[in-house]
């Protein structure tokens, strides 16, 4: 083992092809290190992105698709309510111009018989009564449990006029049946009439005669033929102005010499009640029903429940519209028929109710319209309030009364109609489409995630494995040379291609270019060179095993490096059996002699202990 002490210079070459990608994956190593937490970042917000984006798209598709059924609902609702209202108007308008045709013919024909028979009202019997009553029902296409004719009776007129009707009884009650087609016969019908104006107490249960002073409305013709449910009886002379709705009616009615209506309870049987709507039609002592000069001579009154009127105007399918029918006056049924308080208790029996204030209510009837059919749901607003928001109000039935013409404390109403959709109709317009278009807005968007996730673990993938040849180069590259060594390789090779670069890609070599790089070399004046040779080594290793020579080299050199790691001793390079070392380099140090002796120091002892072991 020698040791040198002087001037040295370090120079280094190296093989040209191994030199031209260092550089690249050392940039590489360098920026995939510092970048790494980066680059995760980034991969988690495109991921968070596509969530985002995938949310936002499908909610937007959902709520698009859905607003577009909800639009259609609204649109198809809008159309049936519309047409119910235009249709049920124009069925009011056609009532109201029938009755007042009807008015007026009756009028005519009773003035001109009356002329020529020298008689007058009330005496006076429409011809074929039966017959005209029925087509006008029929062209007003309503519901009309009864029509009725109540002449307007004086006080002093009654007992004339109950002879009269007896008299002519017979004769319009053989009209009807043949035109009715019923079983019944004029004989069965006239033992249950009663031969005088009378009233009945609904309370009570008690049929009388008339005793109120002033002019009374008797029933006389009515169509159908049909009982009382309440009395028994044909209602022949049945005074309606006993009865404070009527009463009340009859007196605006009277006031204004128009027609008026109002809501009405009534029976279409024994036991059920029905809330329609009662009309009170003037007939006239003239064929001019806007006569200045003319006089009520008699009513011609109407029951109608409106349930018809809403009949055959949707068509088949088209279902599940609600209308309530409301009117603008409160009702108070109990004191329409004047019940007292000694007969409440009764009377609330006799109207189903625990207390008589449930009387007081609003005049309200639901229906629904199920395309050319129609449902009575109830007397009350019985319509979803969910859907409160859709509602369309028309005006039914408005006579045009002017605050002025009515009685103070009567009322006559304006009916109206409030349309609403049904959860039925909207059903049809529920559709799975928004979920359907969202969720193949988050398959596309989670198969573009899975794609990308799956292209960004190859291409990571592929990074790590060159990642860990670029660890591994270096690695080499690190223990051939030192750091300063190192950096310098790789920075001669990050310089611009030249001719060299050029040829090697067209497959020339050209070793003269070889020449002409410039060397990485640098003086060093004070440094010491360590040379460690073992004595006899050539003769030993040629009586021993290839295995063991290299055991014995392996085994020295390790120690050699760390004892020259621990004395900051630069190993140059081993030649066989020769080991070759520096100190002061690649770094100057001013006691390099003295590191250098003690790194000498250290291999010949280690160099002992190794022998020794291996013996």
């Amino acid at each position: 083992m020698s040791i040198g002490n002087g001037a040295s210079t370090c120079s280094s070459s190296g093989d040209k092809s191994a030199h031209r990608v260092l550089r690249p994956d050392h940039t590489a190593l360098t920026v995939a290190k510092s970048d790494e937490t980066n680059i995760f970042r980034a991969k988690c917000l495109v991921a968070l992105i596509l969530i985002l984006a995938a949310a936002t798209i499908a909610a937007s598709a959902y709520i698009l698709v859905k607003n577009q059924a909800q639009s259609n609902f609204e649109i198809q609702f809008n159309g049936y309510a519309s047409k119910i209202a235009s249709v049920s108007r124009q069925k009011t308008n056609q009532l109201f111009d029938a009755l007042d045709a009807f008015a007026a013919m009756v009028g005519s024909q009773a003035a001109v018989e009356n002329e020529l028979l020298n008689t007058s009202w009330p005496f006076y019997t429409i011809p074929d009564f039966s017959v005209k009553a029925e087509r006008l029902v029929n062209l007003i296409g309503a519901t009309v449990t009864q029509a009725l004719v109540t002449p307007v009776v004086q006080e002093h007129e009654r007992d004339a006029w109950a002879d009269y009707a007896n008299s002519m009884n017979p004769v319009w009650f053989q009209e009807s049946l043949e035109n009715e087609g019923t079983d019944l016969t004029v004989d069965e019908i006239l033992q249950r009439t009663l031969p005088f104006i009378h009233t009945y107490d609904i309370v009570n249960l008690k049929l009388g005669r008339v005793e109120r002073p002033g002019e009374v409305l008797p029933v006389y013709q009515q169509y159908p033929l049909r009982f009382d449910f309440a009395t028994n009886t044909m209602g022949t002379g049945y005074d309606t102005l006993s009865l404070v709705a009527i009463a009340d009616q009859y007196e605006i009615t009277k006031e204004t010499v128009r027609p008026t209506i109002g809501f009405a309870r009534f029976l279409v049987d024994s036991e059920t009640f029905v809330t329609g709507s009662k009309v009170l039609q003037p007939i006239y002592d003239t064929g001019d029903t806007e006569a200045e000069d003319r006089k009520i001579v008699a009513i011609f009154g109407m029951l109608l429940d409106w349930q018809e009127f809403f009949k055959n105007i949707l068509t088949q399918g088209q279902d599940g519209v609600v209308v309530v029918l409301r009117s603008s006056c409160i009702t108070n049924w109990a004191l329409r028929y004047e019940i007292n308080e000694t007969d409440i208790e009764d009377a609330a029996d006799f109207y189903d109710v625990d207390d008589l204030e449930d009387l007081i209510v609003e005049d309200v009837i639901t229906y629904q319209v199920d395309g050319p059919d129609v449902t009575l749901l109830g007397y009350e607003d019985l319509h979803d309030p969910t859907y409160d928001a859709f509602e369309v109000m028309e005006v039914f039935v408005d006579l045009g009364f002017h605050l002025k013409d009515v009685p103070e404390g009567k009322c006559i109403p304006t009916l109206t109609l409030h349309i609403y959709p049904s959860e039925r109709l909207e059903i049809k317009f529920r559709t799975s489409k928004p979920a359907i278009y969202a969720t193949v807005v988050i398959v596309i968007f989670i198969f573009t995630s899975l794609v990308f996730l799956l292209y960004v673990y190859f291409v990571g993938r592929r990074q790590r494995i060159a990642m860990d040849r670029i660890v591994m180069q270096d690695k080499i590259v690190s223990n051939i040379f030192p750091t300063a060594i190192r950096d310098r390789l790789y920075d001669a090779q990050a310089q611009p291609p030249g001719k060299r670069d050029i040829q090697g890609l067209v497959g020339v070599e050209d070793d003269s270019n070889d020449l002409a790089s410039a060397p990485l070399a640098d003086l060093f004046p004070s440094v010491s060179v360590v040379f460690a040779d073992i004595v006899g080594f050539t003769a030993w290793s040629s009586a021993r095993e290839p295995q063991q020579v290299f055991l014995l080299l392996e085994s020295i050199y390790n120690s050699f490096d760390k004892i020259a790691y621990r004395h900051d001793i630069f190993k140059v390079e081993t030649v066989g059996d020769c080991y070759v070392a520096a100190a002061g380099l690649p770094e100057p140090v001013d006691k390099h002699a003295v590191l250098a002796c003690k790194f000498a120091l250290d291999c010949l002892k280690k160099m002992r202990e190794s022998t020794i072991k291996l013996e």
